[in-house]
């Protein structure tokens, strides 16, 4: 989604400065990728359902922009059993860094020395497309909600469609049925739309007041046939996909330097982000990996075809070198676990904090997972394209997928510092000069360095 903002704090612009070990050998190489992978071990059947337990856990949650509340409440509770060897600090936006206990001392060392390595954020947001409460009023024996929509979906999928309003606490809900929708909005004054919703029943009015958020109604999550039906993967799948990688990152002392960070206010404009970048939230030289659910496109980023690695969105494309590396990793992981599938896509189908980040000066890469009923809409091209019914549906994702996720990550934070994924692409170019240069008359007298 554009983002437009009055003022911009100047931020310096940063690049990856990364060690450069002595260059080895193809056994030596081996060897080391050989140690990686031993350390990324395979789930068990059991840790597998146990992470789908988790992942449905999380996506069922009620959240909404500016109101994150139970998300935040869960992500408190999962650190709060690791509290041995993970703290949760917030920035002044209200951004969530869950890091091990070393992490600050980490970012420090790299702050003072130019070859250490630089930390590592992987992040996603806490907020999914819901309404938030504007006012309660009762008219005769009947009572009316206004609410507005922070986010972006179709004005025909809201025209009598079924919602669900949470009381303060967002622990009980009240079925509610749209029935008008105002779709004009104003930066300045009214910069959402707004509906009006009839509370099945005006009892209920008494535990619904503003600030409450609700959001549609929709069937308990579910797992079917290997695909994960649920209320918000976006972005709450790469939620949980981020604490599963960090509960077995965070036991390794050699990965101190990497940490999560959890933004807020994503639907609306990036406004999490924006602020961990102008508050300086991100330590310099801080490589960003930045997790999104996108619309899938069947016949070309499949679901079940494996995450993928975003190399730009609607709006940019991201840091190249740190896009080609983890692009790079993954393909060396798949060279060596041949089940691990996973894409290499420019998912045009929205924008991602990626681009919100790289455009502060901050390197910054994506990895998504293919998502269906993209902002809870079904069918949303034959509804924009052929007047088709607008229904609102779970969003669905491949559970393979979602592991996949997982695993990338934990192989990205191990292998993103190795010199030789750093120089692939370098030394793919002098293996080709070395084969064809005859047929341009090349020699190999020296090597012209750009700059």
């Amino acid at each position: 989604m554009p983002v437009k903002t009055r003022s911009k704090a100047p931020v310096k612009r940063t690049t990856t400065t990364t060690a450069k070990p002595r260059a080895r050998g193809a056994k030596a190489q081996a060897n080391t990728q050989a140690i990686t992978q031993a350390k990324v071990k395979a789930l068990s059947s059991a840790q597998r359902r146990a992470a789908e337990r988790f992942l449905l856990e999380i996506t069922s949650l009620p959240t909404a922009a500016g109101r994150e509340d139970r998300v935040i409440e869960a992500i408190e509770r999962w650190v709060a059993q690791r509290h041995a060897r993970v703290v949760l600090t917030r920035d002044k936006y209200g951004n969530l860094i869950v890091a091990s206990h070393k992490f600050r001392d980490a970012c420090a060392h790299s702050a003072k020395h130019a070859t250490a390595v630089k930390p590592v954020l992987i992040t996603a947001h806490l907020d999914h497309p819901a309404f938030v409460v504007r006012a309660v009023r009762t008219q005769g024996a009947s009572a009316m909600v206004e609410l507005e929509f922070r986010g972006g979906v179709h004005d025909p999928y809201f025209k009598g469609t079924a919602i669900e309003v949470f009381d303060g606490a967002t622990q009980r809900s009240f079925d509610a049925k749209i029935i008008s929708l105002d779709s004009a909005m104003d930066p300045a004054t009214k910069p959402f739309k707004t509906v009006i919703a009839k509370l099945a029943d005006a009892k209920s009015a008494k535990h619904i007041a503003a600030g409450c958020i609700a959001r549609w109604k929709l069937p308990a999550a579910e797992v079917v046939n290997g695909i994960a039906h649920t209320h918000a993967c976006d972005d709450l799948a790469a939620v949980a996909a981020a604490l599963l990688a960090y509960d077995t990152i965070s036991r390794d002392p050699s990965l101190a330097h990497v940490a999560l960070l959890f933004t807020r206010c994503e639907e609306i404009g990036f406004i999490g982000a924006i602020g961990a970048a102008r508050a300086g939230t991100i330590a310099p030289g801080t490589r960003l990996l930045c997790l999104e659910n996108s619309r899938s496109f069947p016949h070309d980023s499949p679901i079940g075809a494996g995450p993928i690695v975003r190399v730009g969105d609607r709006l940019s494309v991201f840091t190249p070198e740190l896009t080609n590396r983890v692009s790079t990793i993954a393909l060396e992981h798949q060279k060596a676990r041949p089940a691990f599938k996973f894409q290499r896509k420019l998912m045009a189908g929205g924008a991602c904090e990626a681009t919100a980040f790289a455009s502060f000066g901050l390197n910054a890469t994506c990895i998504c997972l293919p998502l269906g009923n993209y902002h809870n809409m079904q069918d949303i091209d034959g509804v924009t394209t052929s007047n088709k019914r607008a229904r609102i549906g779970r969003e669905f994702i491949a559970v393979a997928d979602f592991h996949g996720l997982v695993e990338l990550l934990e192989i990205t934070v191990r292998r993103l510092d190795d010199a030789l994924i750093s120089n692939s692409h370098e030394a793919l170019m002098e293996r080709l000069w070395s084969t064809h240069k005859h047929h341009v008359g090349g020699s190999a007298d020296g090597v012209r360095k750009h700059s």
